[in-house]
């Protein structure tokens, strides 16, 4: 079986396909969730997995899982999948790929008249990207129970249309009970979304754990002055004492690498006029890491940084953390069939913690869990520009093929 292939050239004109449902003038797609393109992509990615011989189960959040039986299918099955909704500003492959690299794996077992122990289900999972109704990944976090599945009906858009609505508007509203659907091993084949693979010159990202995030609104108050006549030792400048904390952000996350991560993206300077002194400034603050005891240390440097500069500088400071996810290391069976796939077929290989949200982040609370990155063009993402090589789509659907026979066993 080590000589198992897929057929690169199929999953590629897939892929082509269903980035003409949303397609934009620049290369990328818009199809957003519960949207009319969105019932029009799932439709052709439920149509494909029909013509395959997979059953079709929808759940209540519009979760869909493509079954393709087993020999034994009592037990629970080795599933792939990942989202086909995308960003305003999307491109082809961002979940994407993943759906139907899992495609592409049931049609070679087809092709090869290959059976399994277990069964295989391809799944897509419901408004994972959050750009019209949050929370993200919200399919894969009610499924797995991380919030309600009301919480999720009430979410509204810019519109103030609700997923609930919406849902039953484009047929995608399910019987079955989000997380009433059994998981035997999860695995989730992605693009890179960074830079990483690429600079090292290498094929297939080894994803042995994803990145915990902690996010805090910090808010220094001073007073705002006249630039001219403020001499500058008698200024209370919010902004020169928000500065030295965004470059404290920086130096936390230098501090503990290779996966210290700080990132200072959004400001509001008031009043935010050339001549006044700074009065107020907000901003955002994003730490991460691969553990928990390395993000704890990084939180613990920055609330301890603020008492000082704020004893320091008698200006008011505030710290809110505003979202905490944990790390999430991925089990290590499934890791290690990915690594084991990868050393068969002979790819470089390298590992990656993702610096990114997956639905394998919820899956793994319920079931073994791994994930298989492939490079893509200058490790962009969320942008219509996004690109990926063909043989490395390719190779990655090779790798996902043999870690989910290694999982669900060939009969």
């Amino acid at each position: 079986m080590d000589d198992l292939r897929i057929n690169g050239e199929r999953l590629w004109a897939a892929l082509m396909e269903l980035a003409r449902i949303g397609a934009t003038a620049k290369g990328g797609v818009k199809r957003l969730a519960l949207t009319d393109l969105d019932k029009e992509g799932r439709d052709l990615v439920v149509r494909w997995g029909r013509e395959a011989g997979m059953s079709i189960t929808i759940d209540q959040i519009g979760n869909v899982f493509m079954r393709r039986d087993g020999t034994d299918n009592t037990l629970p099955p080795v599933m792939t999948g990942s989202h086909i909704d995308t960003q305003p500003t999307g491109g082809k492959f961002d979940g994407n790929y993943g759906v139907l690299a899992g495609l592409e794996v049931v049609r070679t077992l087809n092709d090869l008249k290959i059976k399994t122990r277990s069964p295989i289900e391809v799944a897509f999972w419901t408004n994972e990207e959050g750009s019209r109704f949050v929370p993200v990944m919200m399919g894969s976090g009610v499924f797995c129970g991380a919030f309600s599945l009301e919480t999720a009906y009430a979410a509204k858009d810019t519109e103030g249309k609700t997923v609930g609505e919406e849902l039953a508007r484009i047929g995608y509203k399910g019987e079955q009970v989000p997380g009433d659907h059994p998981i035997g091993a999860y695995f989730e084949t992605h693009i890179e979304q960074g830079p990483v693979l690429e600079d090292a010159d290498k094929i297939i990202g080894v994803v042995p754990a994803v990145m915990g995030l902690s996010w805090y609104d910090c808010v220094v108050t001073g007073m705002e002055a006249h630039a001219g006549p403020t001499p500058m030792g008698l200024r209370k400048d919010a902004l020169q004492v928000a500065t030295t904390i965004m470059q404290e952000v920086v130096a936390i996350a230098n501090r503990y690498p290779p996966y210290g991560r700080g990132t200072v993206g959004m400001v509001q300077v008031f009043p935010n006029s050339r001549n006044v002194i700074p009065g107020e400034v907000k901003f955002s603050i994003d730490l991460r890491n691969v553990n928990d005891e390395l993000l704890n240390t990084m939180h613990g440097e920055i609330t301890a940084f603020i008492d000082a500069t704020r004893e320091k500088t008698g200006l008011g400071i505030s710290l809110e953390r505003v979202s905490y996810y944990p790390p999430c290391p991925f089990h290590p069976d499934c890791v290690g069939a990915v690594r084991n796939a990868t050393e068969k077929l002979g790819y470089s290989v390298m590992d990656v913690v993702s610096g990114a949200g997956h639905d394998a982040i919820y899956a793994a609370r319920l079931a073994p869990a791994g994930m298989i990155f492939v490079p893509c063009k200058d490790g962009i993402s969320h942008n219509e520009i996004e690109d990926a090589r063909p043989e490395h789509l390719e190779a990655g659907c090779n790798v996902l093929l043999h870690a989910m026979l290694e999982r669900a066993v060939v009969v």
